[in-house]
């Protein structure tokens, strides 16, 4: 082994990581204080047919959420386990499923009234005020509101709650252009940050690993400590918004199927 060649490596790969650019997630993403707001959902960049994006996640597995490799066609642990879980008519394995299945999670290219100057953001919210905003579309008393000059801006209100805020849209009254400002409109019709790029995307081994953990955490720490351990009581991150996940501690045969499903590539 040459120890030179490891330093030269190990050099770069250090100038590589301080040279790469911190991302300013309140640029990308629109995140409502408590109040009302008004918004224009603008049309989207990537489809002009349609301004949302779904997108799914795994909540409450690992320390963060992590974007479902199913949104690229991909294959995930953690939907081949939830699959394999569903093949029983355990409850308990039909209640495990439903935990582990993957969130869904919309996105819009919005643009804030008063904060124009931030140019186009991505708002995310959750089933509810996505099934609203459909059928906002759908009424034909407003139809597209995202028309560029005879569209809608749409009131939003959060209030608070317990544990989590509760988010109301409604619909203004009047019709109004995106903007009396072309260059801007032209702006903001080029320069929209992508729903899919702004996660970070795991590989599958890694989100295999999380199951793992989050199944069994007590073989995690006996490789760590050989001293006796007092079982821990698994809790989730407070999720996001309307996001829920309510850990529990699985039985031996929900990590058996674990085993089952993944036995052939286990790293032990």
């Amino acid at each position: 082994m040459d120890i030179n060649a490891i330093k030269s490596k190990l050099a770069a790969m250090d100038n590589q990581s301080s040279k790469r650019e911190k991302i300013d997630y309140e640029k990308i993403f629109w995140k409502p204080a408590n109040g009302s707001h008004q918004i224009r959902i603008v049309p989207s960049k990537f489809n002009r047919a349609m301004p949302f994006k779904e997108l799914l996640f795994h909540y409450g597995i690992g320390k963060y959420p992590m974007i479902a490799l199913s949104n690229f066609g991909e294959q995930d642990p953690i939907v081949e386990f939830v699959n394999e879980l569903k093949k029983s008519s355990d409850k308990d394995s039909w209640s495990l499923a439903g935990k582990l299945s993957p969130k869904m999670r919309v996105f819009a290219p919005v643009v804030v009234r008063g904060e124009e100057d931030k140019g186009v953001r991505l708002w995310g919210f959750g089933k509810e005020v996505y099934k609203t905003l459909l059928q906002l579309a759908e009424d034909e008393d407003v139809g597209d509101y995202t028309d560029l000059t005879n569209g809608f801006d749409i009131k939003v209100n959060i209030t608070p709650g317990n544990p989590y805020p509760s988010t109301t849209v409604n619909i203004k009254p009047k019709m109004s252009p995106l903007s009396d400002n072309n260059t801007l409109v032209d702006l903001w019709l080029k320069e929209q940050p992508d729903p899919i790029a702004g996660f970070s995307r795991y590989d599958y081994d890694f989100i295999k690993k999380q199951l793992q953990s989050w199944l069994n955490p007590d073989a995690e720490q006996a490789e760590e400590s050989p001293a006796p351990q007092v079982q821990p009581v698994i809790k989730a991150p407070a999720p996001v918004s309307d996001f829920t996940l309510e850990a529990v501690q699985p039985k031996s045969n929900v990590i058996d199927k674990f085993d089952e499903l993944f036995t052939n590539d286990l790293p032990f």
